[in-house]
């Protein structure tokens, strides 16, 4: 089958590297035709990166004019994603884009109302939705394992440097926007559009930085609340990532979200008394498989045409629009 022809905007992204390992080890899938920075000083401090050694540097032009290109990953500063993006998708290309997905709901609308309406892809980067761990337990709520589901707690902690703090001001949200988006998605997929949503962001002014750096949102369903948090300022807030789905037949545990992924459950017939069989046990990537290989591999299938995205144009929007209500935004579910 024909190699997937793809380029990237950005080199800016925290993902950017890591993408781009991806889908050049991904060699017999993915021919990488170069990659472009239109921002000199990003390119100047990111673009020595080794995984870009022997690539050609192109225009954003040159790849959006390249009708052999089939897609593109857009890797920029995230407050040019969306832009960046929609161009991608104005120019035929199917889109690889990663989050968060801006602060704009109109420009998000725009962008899949011309990626649906010229049938593209449109991958968003929430690659914990291609971690091992959180695919299980999203299996064991559909399959009912788990009975009626009425509480889910998702926290995505950790301890940022004082520049990073800084420049998470670019954000309304800060952390909740740059992080939490990734807990709001895990919450989204297992529960749904909630009733309402309600933000407790603030700053904890550490060190003198003016920026949101914790984060708390609480989302009202009909049978119960769920939680999604996400601060700057844990120590060790990364050990602390988890995600714990309360279901009326069972409980699934998972702590850490990655490097070691382990994952507890507990069903009924476990508890006797004050007496649970700890069912815990890490979850290991396979070793071919690397932290973005699973998710860009099903990005070529579904640029091929040999799957359908599971993840719908309206999917994307609510959790965009949960996103920022989660941060505080006055929008509309």
């Amino acid at each position: 089958m024909a190699k997937v022809r793809v380029a990237q905007i950005g080199v800016a992204h925290d993902h950017a590297s890591g993408f781009m390992e991806s889908v050049r080890r991904l060699a017999d899938v993915f021919e990488v035709v170069g990659v472009a920075e239109p921002d000199e000083a990003n390119k100047l401090k990111f673009g020595g990166n080794a995984v870009y050694g022997s690539l050609k540097w192109l225009t954003v032009e040159d790849i959006l004019g390249d009708d052999s290109i089939d897609a593109v990953l857009v890797e920029t500063d995230d407050w040019k994603l969306v832009p960046y993006g929609l161009a991608c998708v104005q120019a035929g290309k199917h889109l690889h884009l990663d989050k968060p997905s801006g602060e704009s709901v109109e420009q998000y609308e725009t962008l899949m109302a011309v990626a649906r309406q010229r049938n593209l892809v449109v991958q968003l980067g929430y690659m914990y939705r291609y971690n091992p761990a959180i695919m299980y337990a999203m299996e064991a709520v559909r399959s009912g394992k788990l009975g009626e589901i009425h509480e889910v707690n998702a926290v995505m902690n950790t301890y940022h440097s004082r520049e990073k703090r800084e420049w998470l001001a670019h954000f309304k949200g800060g952390i909740m926007h740059y992080l939490g988006c990734h807990m709001v998605d895990c919450l989204i997929n297992i529960m749904g559009k909630p009733e309402e949503i309600i933000s407790f962001c603030d700053k904890t002014h550490a060190d003198g930085v003016d920026a949101v750096d914790r984060g708390f949102a609480v989302f009202r369903y009909k049978n119960g609340i769920s939680t999604a948090e996400a601060t700057s300022i844990e120590r060790n807030g990364y050990a602390r990532r988890q995600l714990v789905v309360i279901g009326s037949k069972g409980t699934i545990e998972i702590k850490p979200l990655e490097n070691p992924t382990r994952i507890r459950e507990t069903y009924i017939e476990d508890i006797d008394g004050n007496h649970y069989r700890d069912n815990s046990r890490e979850v290991v990537v396979p070793e071919l498989a690397g932290r973005y290989d699973t998710m860009m591999l099903d990005f070529a299938e579904m640029v091929r045409g040999n799957k359908e995205n599971p993840f719908t144009y309206e999917y994307e929007l609510l959790v965009h629009r949960a996103c920022l209500k989660s941060c505080g935004f006055d929008v509309a579910l």
